[in-house]
């Protein structure tokens, strides 16, 4: 069980799922009780929580992300820093990564779709470059897709200001190493133009459906970002239009001064080719490349990639005949070049010391290369811990994949993910996996989630049972099936998870076929009538509010006021007022610093003598005035209600003559009540006619 579900932070946020594991936090779904909206909380690592560098970084990007403020880039709520605890709290996505969304799509998307995205990415980053911030880490991983089709940039979990000058080749940036720029690779100063590269990957893997560079390793993957070509998007799929490849083949040029100068430099280009698709940028290959002293290793080649997710054989062999037909093209060239350049080899008798020079060359550069890996990474990976490679899962069963040696001896862990159907993978067998096969990570012990072929017509219904509703929808319609959803209330379940499911789990079902899942509405809350809370002080308010009514205190807030310090002068809840339990009642206390306002007064007669305007013979008053009378003027005051009763009679008499007599329900706490007299008399308050209260009242002020 985990420790944090259930619990109460700042007792303000109610942890109630886990929703992901990063390198640095782990993330929840939580309620804030105090605004009653869903969010999610990314909670530092216990292990890192005592780290000073992983705490500056964690806070560095609550701090960046509060400077941005944007639709495409996910909001921060709130941080909080306690020598136990540091987390965010974020707004919570309702959707899937970009990542999820390529593999529901079968790894590949058609060009509008990848416009629509692309666009949404890069007015994000627009946004965040214009406030001096980096992402640093852009891959279909850290991009969420909402229901309605918009994205939100998320996880700026390496980003840091601009002004930054160190390095970045770090552990994060190999986590990442197929969307790295290759000034990150080389560990070289970056801008905004680094994010850019990245994103053009992005784009590069939704139009083809595989990455630009594959490789046995991150070190060989980084390699190729730095001295490579990747096959362009049409050598891969002919349908692909010219404008967006150029586009994608800017964006990813090697030379960061050929590359797009800003994220609004190639949203100019995304929205021209959006009203004409058929535009020519005439952007061509030779701008694209690395200057040539700057490529020692251009011959380096990409390995061959793989499709992804599914495999399929005619796509590969595809592939592999546009590989061939480009080196036949080098091959050609070199020949072509070998042959007008060899009369004039023979002449200067120094080819064999020009060949030597440049593997000398090579050499160094490889041998350059991998020092300042060693120095930059791998030293501080090698004694940070032992690193571990992913096992590849593809086309095992669950129960082969639990028990392969490497997943065992290492203490990987593997974690049912989501059911969809294939016509390439047996039924029950893994399609898919993430991390990715191969993949190095830090530490053994990782979860490897795998996604499970239901094959390609019998559907067998997964487990559902308190899974989240988004999930579960999710995994429905990879499978092919309709969804009907129905709400209900449930003491057990989280609200938004599911509670039940038709067919059950496990029963075969068709594509096509409809499934019905009871989603928890949370417990039934039950209707609370709110009593008067002035006059109590905090602790009482809060005791009556939490305890008896089963209501949530929101925010206090101290106030002048004429009540006694401490006392509660304000509730956001009117006294009787019908709500639901867990409503949250927001407080003001009175700071005891007010000036008193003078009371409310009824007079009952005002005596005056009105002159005469006739004159008299001898000009001499005949009347004189009368006496000054007493005025009679009403005062408000109220008793505390006992609680071992529902209710009781209150009876209050002023000077032996009774003013007020009720029934009052004793759930109200406190009775108000009004009496009237003139000048200094006697107040008893009575309850069920025991004597509560005896005071004087001063009814001439």
């Amino acid at each position: 069980m985990d420790q944090y579900i259930g619990k109460f932070l700042d007792d303000r946020y109610e942890l109630l799922e886990r929703i992901g594991t990063g390198g640095m936090a782990m993330v929840y779904k939580a309620k804030c009780h105090w605004l009653n909206r869903y969010v999610a909380v990314k909670i530092l690592k216990e292990d890192l929580a005592q780290d000073e560098e992983f705490c500056r970084r964690f806070h560095e990007e609550s701090q960046a992300i509060a400077m941005l403020s944007h639709p495409n880039i996910v909001s921060v709520y709130d941080v909080s820093h306690t020598p136990d605890l540091d987390y965010i709290v974020m707004e919570l996505i309702e959707g899937i990564t970009l990542k999820q969304y390529m593999q529901k799509r079968g790894g590949k998307l058609n060009w509008k779709e990848a416009l629509h995205f692309i666009t949404q990415i890069m007015k994000g980053l627009s946004h965040a470059h214009s406030r001096g911030i980096i992402h640093r880490d852009i891959k279909p991983h850290n991009i969420m897709v909402l229901r309605d089709g918009s994205v939100k940039v998320t996880d700026f979990g390496i980003a840091r200001l601009m002004s930054n000058s160190q390095s970045t080749m770090t552990q994060e940036a190999l986590g990442s190493v197929h969307y790295i720029s290759p000034e990150q690779a080389r560990g070289s100063r970056i801008d905004e133009r680094s994010d850019i590269y990245s994103a053009g990957v992005v784009l590069y893997e939704m139009l083809t459906g595989r990455l630009p560079y594959e490789g046995e390793n991150p070190v060989a993957v980084a390699i190729q970002h730095i001295n490579s070509i990747p096959l362009s998007p049409r050598e891969i799929d002919s349908s692909i239009p010219e404008a967006i490849e150029e586009i994608t083949m800017k964006a990813m040029a090697s030379d960061t001064d050929k590359r797009y100068s800003s994220a609004d430099a190639m949203l100019a280009d995304l929205e021209e080719f959006r009203k004409n698709p058929n535009i020519s940028f005439d952007y061509t290959r030779d701008d694209l490349l690395i200057g040539e002293g700057d490529e020692p290793t251009q011959n380096v080649k990409a390995v061959p990639p793989q499709v992804v997710p599914v495999h399929d054989r005619r796509k590969e062999e595809k592939l592999h005949a546009a590989l061939a037909r480009r080196e036949e093209k080098k091959r050609s060239h070199r020949a072509s070049e070998e042959d007008e350049d060899e009369d004039e080899y023979e002449e200067s008798g120094n080819r064999g010391i020009w060949i030597a020079a440049v593997a000398v060359l090579l050499v160094a550069g490889m041998v350059a290369i991998g020092m300042f890996l060693w120095n930059t990474v791998f030293r501080d990976m090698v004694a940070a811990g032992q690193t571990y490679v992913v096992p590849d899962l593809y086309n095992y069963t669950l129960e082969e994949a639990r028990q392969l040696p490497a997943v065992v001896e290492n203490g990987f862990t593997v974690v049912e993910g989501q059911y969809i159907s294939s016509e390439t993978v047996e039924k029950d067998h893994i399609i898919d996996q993430s991390p990715a096969a191969n993949a190095v990570v830090k530490a053994g012990g990782q979860e490897i989630t795998v996604t499970i072929s239901v094959g390609d017509s019998a559907l067998s219904m997964p487990d559902l049972y308190n899974k989240d509703r988004r999930v579960a929808e999710t995994t429905l319609s990879n499978m092919g099936l309709e969804v009907t959803v129905i709400e209900a209330n449930s003491d057990e379940i989280t609200k938004g998870n599911v509670v039940s499911q038709t067919p059950a789990a496990r029963e075969s079902v068709e594509k096509g076929d409809t499934v019905t899942i009871v989603v928890s509405l949370g417990r039934l809350l039950k209707d609370v009538q709110m009593i008067p809370l002035i006059n109590m002080s905090l602790d009482e308010a809060t005791r009556v509010i939490t305890e008896e009514l089963g209501l949530r205190v929101g925010t206090v807030v101290p106030e002048t006021s004429d009540l006694a310090e401490g006392q509660v002068c304000y509730q956001s809840i009117q006294p009787y007022t019908l709500v639901k339990e867990e409503t949250v009642v927001d407080l003001r206390v009175s700071t005891g610093t007010g000036i008193a306002l003078p009371p409310n007064t009824t007079q009952t007669s005002r005596p005056s003598t009105v002159p005469s305007t006739e004159p008299s013979a001898s000009a001499v008053p005949t009347t004189s005035p009368e006496p000054t009378q007493q005025v009679s003027r009403r005062k408000d005051g109220t008793v505390r209600l006992p609680s071992d009763r529902e209710t009781v009679t209150v009876r209050v008499t002023v000077d032996g003559v009774q003013q007020y007599n009720e029934p009052v329900n004793t759930q109200m706490r406190i009775a108000h009540f009004t009496i009237e007299g003139i000048g200094n008399q006697e107040v008893i308050v009575y309850i069920d006619d025991v004597e509560t209260n005896r005071y004087f009242e001063d009814f001439s002020s």
